[in-house]
């Protein structure tokens, strides 16, 4: 199955709590459920060392606010980006974040994930 073919609704109900899982695992500094629904891929490129500085050092890291709108969504190929406005508790100002979804092994898992 490929994803663009979801509707918006089917879509959101996969998106919305994999990116409130993001940002509870962000501020709890929890790399493993952080990244259990990463596609292989993006396991890979998750180093759990470099995650692991984030999660020390970068204050937007760790202070999300799990209060976000969602803004829209782009389908191409075989994935859908998911795109968020997100505020942080402790540093002032909006962050795009951005949340790439795909099947891999008949599941959706997240193909990348960041804020910008």
């Amino acid at each position: 199955m490929n994803i663009i073919e979801k509707t918006d609704e089917e879509i959101l109900e996969a998106a919305h709590p994999f990116w409130d899982d993001l940002i509870k695992y962000s501020n709890n500094k929890n790399y493993g459920a952080f990244t259990r629904n990463f596609s292989s891929a993006m396991k890979l490129a998750a180093n759990e060392v470099e995650i692991g500085k984030q999660f020390a050092k970068s204050e937007l890291t760790k202070n999300l606010s799990t209060d976000y709108d969602y803004l829209g969504m782009i389908r191409r190929g075989e994935h859908v980006t998911v795109i968020y406005k997100q505020t942080n508790k402790k540093k002032p100002g909006e962050w795009l974040g951005r949340l790439v979804l795909g099947y891999e092994d008949d599941e959706i898992k997240i193909f990348g994930a960041t804020l910008f």
